[in-house]
C-alpha cells in the first residue's frame, strides 16, 4: 500500500510534534470539537424536551416554515441523543491471554455506561456535563484498578462520568458577552481527550442505541495511532444498511468525508426505522475492520413508547401519517413495517418490543447485543511492526462474540487489558453472557462483522424465534408474520438478525449454550476450546 513509508523516522519525529502541539494551543485553536444541541428545527426546545422520550400517540405534525421547509408545529415525537468516540488504535487479550494490537473506536462520552456493558449514548443534560476534575489516562479502567485480562475489583459505582469527555466553557464567548456561563458549546481541551482516546480501543466499538424519531449527534475525534506512527491514517464512521438519506454523513470517503488525525466532524442522523444495525470505518474497510473497527448500533421502535393500554394495532396505523415510515403494502415492496392483521393486542405497562409490530408479537423482557467478529493473529501482528499485510492470506483464529472468545464470554463486567503507555483500558467492556429471568424473554440482537467467514450459533434446549432480518420485520406484504423457529442461525459477514429466546417454560438454575457447530471455530488460535460459544443462564 502506497500509503506506507517504512523506514522514515521523520514520520515518527513528524508525529511526536503534532501531538505535543495539540496539547501546547488553547483549546480554542483546536480542531477537535464535540456538538451537542439543545434545541433544533426538529426537536425547538419551544415544543419538546430534547432530554426525555415523550409517549407515542401520533406522528409529529407538522407546517411549511418560514423558509419553506416543514417544521413542527404541536406534537414532537423523539429526542436528543448525542454520543463521542475516538478512532485510534489498542490493545485486547483473546481468551488464550495473548495480547492482540487493534486499530478500533474507543468512548469519549458515556464512559460509566459502556463500562457496565450499556450504550453510551445520552441525552443532551448529561452528554454537555463536564467531567468534576481530572480524568486520568485509562479511565474508568484507571480508576476502579482492575487487573489485566479480568474483570473490575473495584465497582464501576465509583466511577460514575458520563459526559463528553472534554467539555470546557468558552471562556472567550463568556468574556465577550456572547453567552452565559457555563456556556457548553462544544469547545474542548484536547489534553483531555487524548488522554482518554489515545489506547483505548474497543473490540466491539462503543455500542450505540436510539430510539425512532430521535435525532443523533455522533462525533468522532480521531486521536491518531500510537503504535504505528507512519500511518496518518482518517477514519470515518459508516452506519451499514442504516436508512440515511445524506451521502455528506454516510462514511464512505469517496462520497462524504474523512477525519484527519487532531480532527473532530460530527455526524447526524434521524432515525427512521426500528431495528438491528452495525458501524465501522470506511477507510482501508478490509483492512479496519478486520483491525476491530466495527460496533453496533441499534434503533428502539415507537411502539416502546405507546401509552400502557392504548391498541398496538391503532398505533402502526397512526404512523401511517409519519411520510418517513408511511407504508402502503399495496404498491411499495420495500415496506419495513405493513399492518397485521387487525389485532386487540394493549400496550402493557413498560413493554418492550423489537420492532413496530402492531400485535405484539416482538415482546421482550431484556436484550443482549451480540456482535461476531473474528481476528487473524498473524494481520494484527503484522499490522503492528510495519510489514506489508497479507490480504489475501487472511484467515481468522479468534472468533469472537462482543470481542471476547470462551470462556471470557460467560466472564460478567468488562475486561481490561493493559496497552503500551502502561495503563488499564476496558478494551472489551461488552459481557456476552446470556441471563434470562425465568418465564422471560430475551432478544438477541445478532451481527456478523467478520471478514472472512460465515459464521453459525446454534442454541441448544431454548427454540430461537428469527423476528428479524438485517434490520426488516420479517413479514409479507399481507400483514403475515414470518417469523420462524429454529436451532440455529448462519450469518454472512454484514448482516444482522433479531431473535427471540422464550423461557416461560424452563425453571431458573437451568444453563444452556450458544455456540457455534464449525468446531474449527470453537478455538482460540491453537488452543483446541474456546471460540464462538457462550452460556445462557435461566435466572
Amino acid at each position: 500500500m502506497a500509503k506506507r513509508n517504512v523506514g522514515k523516522p521523520w514520520f515518527l519525529v513528524a508525529f511526536l510534534v503534532a501531538l505535543v502541539s495539540i496539547a501546547a494551543l488553547p483549546a480554542t485553536a483546536q480542531s477537535f470539537r464535540a456538538q451537542c444541541p439543545t434545541s433544533t428545527i426538529t426537536h425547538p426546545g419551544t415544543l419538546t424536551n430534547a432530554n426525555a422520550e415523550p409517549a407515542y400517540t401520533g406522528p409529529t405534525t407538522q407546517v411549511v416554515g418560514a423558509k419553506g421547509y416543514l417544521v413542527p408545529s404541536g406534537n414532537v415525537n423523539g429526542a436528543i441523543k448525542c454520543q463521542q468516540v475516538s478512532g485510534g488504535d489498542g490493545f485486547a487479550t483473546m481468551g488464550d491471554g495473548t495480547q492482540t494490537y487493534l486499530f478500533s473506536f474507543g468512548p469519549l462520552s458515556g464512559l460509566a455506561d459502556i463500562a457496565n456493558g450499556q450504550p453510551g449514548t445520552e441525552f443532551p443534560a448529561v452528554f454537555n456535563t463536564p467531567a468534576a476534575g481530572t480524568l486520568l489516562p485509562g479511565d474508568p479502567a484507571t480508576t476502579t484498578a482492575a487487573t489485566p485480562g479480568q474483570p473490575v475489583n473495584v465497582p464501576i459505582a465509583n466511577f460514575a462520568f458520563n459526559g463528553g469527555v472534554g467539555l470546557v466553557p468558552n471562556v472567550d464567548a463568556i468574556a465577550d458577552g456572547l453567552c452565559a456561563s457555563p456556556c457548553i458549546d462544544g469547545h474542548v481541551d484536547p489534553r483531555q481527550i487524548m488522554d482518554i482516546g489515545v489506547m483505548n480501543g474497543n473490540i466491539p466499538a462503543p455500542l450505540m442505541a436510539i430510539d425512532e424519531d430521535d435525532e443523533f449527534f455522533l462525533t468522532l475525534s480521531n486521536v491518531g495511532m500510537i503504535m504505528r506512527p507512519d500511518l496518518f491514517e482518517q477514519h470515518t464512521i459508516h452506519f451499514h444498511g442504516y436508512p440515511n438519506a445524506s451521502a455528506f454523513y454516510d462514511g464512505v470517503p469517496d462520497a462524504s468525508v474523512a477525519i484527519n488525525i487532531g480532527g473532530s466532524f460530527t455526524y447526524y442522523y434521524l432515525a427512521p426505522d426500528a431495528g438491528t444495525y452495525f458501524w465501522h470505518c470506511h477507510i482501508t474497510p478490509p483492512e479496519h475492520l478486520q483491525m476491530g473497527m466495527v460496533g453496533q448500533l441499534y434503533v428502539r421502535p415507537r411502539q416502546n413508547r405507546v401509552p400502557s393500554g392504548s391498541s398496538l394495532y391503532a398505533a402502526l396505523q397512526a404512523q401511517q401519517g409519519d411520510l418517513r415510515t408511511a407504508c402502503n403494502s399495496a404498491s411499495d415492496i420495500l415496506c419495513s413495517n405493513p399492518l397485521p392483521p387487525s389485532n386487540s393486542t394493549t400496550q402493557v405497562a413498560g413493554g418492550k418490543y423489537a420492532y413496530n409490530d402492531g400485535d405484539g408479537s416482538t415482546y421482550y423482557d431484556v436484550e443482549y447485543p451480540l456482535q461476531i467478529h473474528g481476528f487473524d493473529p498473524n494481520f494484527h501482528f503484522v499490522g503492528m511492526t510495519f510489514n506489508p499485510e497479507g490480504f489475501t492470506d487472511m484467515k481468522d483464529k479468534y472468533f469472537l462474540l462482543n470481542g471476547r472468545s470462551y470462556p471470557d464470554t460467560v466472564t460478567p463486567g468488562p475486561l481490561a487489558t493493559e496497552s503500551s503507555d502502561g495503563k488499564l483500558h476496558f478494551s472489551q467492556p461488552l459481557p456476552s453472557i446470556i441471563n434470562i429471568p425465568a418465564g422471560k424473554k430475551a432478544l438477541l440482537r445478532i451481527s456478523d462483522l467478520d471478514v472472512t467467514e460465515y459464521q453459525t450459533l446454534a442454541s441448544l434446549g431454548i427454540p430461537m424465534k428469527v423476528v428479524g432480518l438485517n434490520a426488516k420485520l420479517l413479514r409479507d406484504q399481507s400483514g403475515n408474520n414470518l417469523y420462524y423457529n429454529t436451532n440455529s442461525i448462519t450469518l454472512a459477514g454484514g448482516e444482522s438478525v433479531d431473535v427471540i429466546l422464550d423461557a416461560t417454560n424452563y425453571a431458573a438454575g437451568q444453563v444452556f449454550y450458544l455456540y457455534t457447530p464449525n468446531l474449527d471455530h470453537l478455538s482460540n488460535d491453537a488452543e483446541n476450546f474456546g471460540g464462538l460459544m457462550t452460556e445462557v443462564h435461566v435466572n
